[in-house]
C-alpha cells in the first residue's frame, strides 16, 4: 500500500532552536546504549536459527568494515586506524575471511544476499586484487544476488581512488558508491585535514556513470571550522552541479573528549549555534530548489531514486547505514566494529583490532555485545520506524498489527505527544498521527516520544538533534 507522501521540511529557527537536545539517530531501537555483554555467540547462533526457521525467511544484506584510512579527518568519530602499511589489510582480511567462514553456515543457502556495503575507514585501501579476493571469498560461502535490482554499494575517498579503480569495481559487480566530500572550500578543508578537489571528485563520479553505476551519493557536513553561509553555498552549488542521486548533509557533533582527532578542531573556529541554523537552512533550501526530495535526518534524493520511491511506497526503512530500501533483510556485519540486526536481535563486533583478531585466533567469533529485543521493544521499534521513515503512523492499522489497544499501551506517550502538537511539530488525519512541515527536521524529537530508555541509566549521550 502506498504511504501518504510525507511534506516537505519548512525551516522554522525558532522552532528548531526550541527543540534542537540530544537525541538518538534511530538507526536501531533499541540504540546502542541498551546494548550489553550478555549477548555472545551463544545467542547470535539461537537468532540465525530462529530467523533461518521463520515461514519465510528474509533475504540478507551484508556489511564489511574496512576501518583503515591513509590520513585523519579531524571531524572524524568513525572507528578506523589511521596507517600507511598497505600490508596491514593482508593480515587483516585474513581474519574477516575467518569471519565470513564462521558466520555464513549460520544461515541457510537460499538466502540471498541483496544487498553488499563496503564502508570505514577508507574501503578502497584496499587494492584491486584484494577487492577482488574479498568478493569472491564472499561467493564462496554466501549466496550473492545476481538480479539487476540487488544493491552493492561501496565509499571510495577520491584522493586515493581514480576511475581505472571505479571500473574494476564495476567489472566486480559494484552499483552504488558513495563519496565524502564534506565540504570544498579551502578553508574549511584546511581546518580539517581533508584537502580534495571538485575536479578530483567530478572525475571520480564520471568515471562511475561511464561504468554504469546506477546511483551516486555524496556525503556533506555543516558546522565545520571556518564554515560560513557564503562559503558553504559556493559548495552546495558544486555539488548540486555534479548531479548525485543521493545527498546526506551531516550535522558536526564536535566530541573531543570521545574522539581524540577532533582536539585538533580548534573550538573558536566552529560556526556557532545561530550559524549553523543558518548553515542548515541554507542546505535545505538550496537542495529543495535543485529538486531534491527531503526524505528525513539528513538524506536527500532525487525524486526517482529507490530512497525516495521506497518512502512514497512505505517501504524504507532505517539501519546503521542509514536509510534503506531492502525493508526485509537481516543485516550480517563482518569486520571489527560492525552491527548486525539478526531477526529481534543486534550485536556489535570488538571494537578494537586486537580484541577482533583475539577472538578470532581463538575461534570464536567477535561477538562483543548486543541485545534480544522484547515484545514492548518490537511494538516500540515499529512506531519509530514508521514516523523516521514515513513520517506518519497509522495508529488503527498499527494497533491491529500488533493487537494491542493504541490509546491504553502508548497513554503516557501520548500525553507527552500534545506539547509537540501544541507546538505544530505534529497533527492528528483522524487516527493517522502526522508529522508536519515544520517538524519534518525535527522527526527525531517526535520518534523520541515513543522511546522507553530515555531516562534508563544506560542512556548515554546523544548527539543533537540540528
Amino acid at each position: 500500500m502506498t504511504s501518504h507522501a510525507p511534506h516537505a521540511p519548512r525551516f522554522d529557527a525558532d522552532l528548531i532552536a526550541r527543540y534542537d537536545v540530544l537525541g538518538p539517530r534511530y538507526t536501531s531501537y533499541p540504540t546502542m546504549p541498551q546494548f550489553h555483554e550478555r549477548f555472545g555467540e551463544v545467542e547470535l547462533h539461537a537468532a540465525a536459527r530462529a530467523s533461518n526457521e521463520d515461514p519465510i525467511p528474509s533475504d540478507l544484506s551484508v556489511y564489511v568494515h574496512v576501518p583503515f584510512c591513509l590520513s585523519p579527518c579531524f571531524y572524524c568519530g568513525c572507528t578506523r586506524i589511521i596507517t600507511h602499511d598497505r600490508a596491514k589489510a593482508g593480515h587483516y582480511l585474513a581474519h574477516v575471511y575467518r569471519e565470513i567462514e564462521r558466520t555464513a553456515p549460520l544461515f541457510d543457502r537460499d538466502r540471498e544476499v541483496v544487498q553488499l556495503h563496503l564502508g570505514g575507514g577508507t574501503p578502497n585501501f584496499l587494492d584491486v586484487a584484494s577487492m577482488r579476493e574479498l568478493l569472491t571469498v564472499l561467493a564462496q560461502h554466501f549466496t550473492l544476488s545476481a538480479a539487476p535490482e540487488r544493491e552493492f554499494g561501496i565509499e571510495l575517498d577520491p584522493r586515493s581512488a581514480g576511475p581505472g579503480y571505479v571500473r574494476a569495481l564495476a567489472e566486480m559487480g559494484f552499483n552504488r558508491l558513495s563519496v565524502g566530500i564534506q565540504d570544498f572550500d579551502p578553508q574549511v578543508q584546511a581546518a580539517v585535514n581533508r584537502v580534495q578537489s571538485v575536479a578530483d571528485t567530478a572525475m571520480l563520479l564520471e568515471a562511475a556513470r561511464a561504468a554504469g553505476f546506477r546511483s551516486l551519493s555524496v556525503d556533506l557536513i555543516y558546522g565545520l571550522p571556518q564554515q560560513t553561509p557564503e562559503r558553504f553555498a559556493r559548495t552546495l552549488d558544486a555539488v548540486i552541479a555534479l548531479a548525485p542521486d543521493r545527498i546526506a548533509a551531516y550535522s558536526y557533533a564536535h566530541l573531543p573528549a570521545l574522539f581524540k582527532a577532533q582536539r585538533k578542531i580548534h573550538a573558536d573556529e566552529l560556526p556557532d549555534a545561530a550559524a549553523k541554523l543558518a548553515l542548515l537552512e541554507l542546505t535545505v533550501d538550496r537542495l529543495a530548489a535543485a529538486g531534491y526530495v527531503y526524505i528525513g535526518m539528513d538524506h536527500f534524493a532525487k525524486p526517482l531514486d529507490e530512497l525516495a520511491r521506497a518512502q512514497r511506497a512505505g517501504t524504507l526503512q532505517r539501519n546503521f547505514q542509514g536509510y534503506s530500501t531492502h525493508a526485509d533483510c537481516d543485516i550480517v556485519g563482518l569486520g571489527m566494529s560492525s552491527i548486525s540486526r539478526i531477526g529481534n536481535t543486534y550485536h556489535q563486533n570488538a571494537k578494537d583490532l586486537l580484541g577482533y583478531y583475539a577472538a578470532l585466533d581463538a575461534g570464536r567469533l567477535p561477538v562483543w555485545r548486543g541485545i534480544e529485543l522484547v515484545e514492548d521493544d518490537r511494538i516500540r521499534r515499529d512506531a519509530i520506524n514508521a514516523l523516521m521513515c514515513q513520517g506518519e503512523l497509522d495508529t488503527t492499522a498499527f494497533a491491529a498489527r500488533h493487537a494491542i489497544r493504541f490509546d491504553e499501551y502508548f497513554a503516557d506517550t501520548l500525553q507527552r505527544l500534545r506539547h509537540l502538537e501544541a507546538d505544530g511539530l505534529l497533527a492528528w488525519h483522524g487516527a493517522t498521527l502526522r508529522i508536519t512541515a515544520p517538524g519534518r527536521l525535527l522527526t527525531r524529537h517526535v520518534a523520541m516520544q515513543f522511546d522507553a530508555y530515555l531516562d534508563t541509566p544506560r542512556a548515554a549521550r546523544y548527539s543533537r538533534a540540528i
